[in-house]
This record gives structure tokens, C-alpha cells and sequence, in this order.
């Protein structure tokens, strides 16, 4: 997975959130997007244990809930470790 660029990971993300179902928010524009941000973008060729994403939700879900359904739907070499709710 070292090889995905930081924009392929964001558009893996985006189909992964779709799949699962979960309450993702839409922004308002002209273009509509999924509200979501992945923290820095690594370069091409480095891996990371730890990297974070901030994906903004229309509804409260569980932490466990958003780990089990989109671990289900990511690709191998791609696994949720844990997830928080930002006040």
C-alpha cells in the first residue's frame, strides 16, 4: 500500500465511507463532496502505522461501530485501529 498516492487514498476512503453506509456529511457546493480530511499526506514510497483522518458525520455513531463497518469494506493493508468522537 506504500505505492497509493495521498489522492488515491482520499478516493478509497470516500467509496469505503459510501459502502459502509455510514451518516458521512455532504458539503453544500457546486460540486458536492464527502466532509472528510486525511491529517498530512505522506509521499509516494513511505509507509505509517499511524496516520489520522477527520470525517465529519450528520449523526452520532459509535467508535466501534465506524471501525467494524469500514475495516469491512477497506481493501488488504488498509485496517481502522480506532476511532474517537471530537466533541
Amino acid at each position: 500500500m506504500r505505492f497509493v498516492s495521498h489522492l488515491d487514498l482520499i478516493r478509497l476512503f470516500q467509496r469505503a465511507l459510501r459502502r459502509a453506509g455510514l451518516p458521512v456529511t455532504i458539503t453544500k457546493g457546486f460540486s458536492p463532496h464527502l466532509k472528510m480530511s486525511i491529517a498530512r499526506a505522506l509521499k509516494l514510497g513511505l509507509e505509517s502505522d499511524h496516520e489520522e483522518a477527520i470525517i465529519c458525520m450528520d449523526e452520532p455513531v459509535e467508535a466501534g461501530r465506524v471501525i467494524k463497518l469500514l475495516n469491512e469494506q477497506l481493501p488488504e493493508g488498509i485496517r481502522l485501529t480506532g476511532a474517537e468522537e471530537i466533541g
